[in-house]
């Protein structure tokens, strides 16, 4: 897994989301403990960034956090793909195609970038894998 640049954000690389669905990294998916058939709650990303990021509920409740930046939930399957419901992307201000940035978060969700500084330092890296 990269750092871009020194002292930035590790990437586990892209991710194509389409149709609302979307593959999660083999890596990404053991790091946050995301295991098949589950509910994954979502969270918005930040102004900055945009996207959105995953987590398990367990994770933020333990973390002291809860639950009540939560804006819905989404269903991983068995094969590492996550469906994101059309109503939370359109509540993210996000299209139903596009290519994701997935980053290491705070710990407590895996993130998804759409846009900003990150986003754009990781165009520049064409070895990034897609997932």
């Amino acid at each position: 897994m990269p750092q871009l640049v020194k002292g930035g954000k590790w990437v586990f690389g892209w991710s194509h989301l389409c149709n609302g669905k979307m593959r999660i990294p083999q890596e990404a998916l053991s790091e946050y403990g995301f295991i098949g058939e589950e509910k994954l709650l979502v969270l918005p990303g930040s102004l900055k960034s945009g996207g959105f990021g995953l987590s398990r509920e367990d994770r933020l409740t333990a973390s002291g956090m809860g639950t009540s930046r939560v804006i819905g939930h989404a269903r991983l399957d068995e094969e590492g793909c996550v469906m994101i419901p059309d109503e939370i992307l359109e509540e993210l201000g996000a299209g139903t195609e596009a290519n994701l940035l997935v980053v290491r978060g705070s710990g407590l969700s895996l993130g998804f970038v759409a846009k900003g500084t990150i986003y754009d330092e990781a165009l520049k890296h064409p070895e990034l894998e897609t997932s």
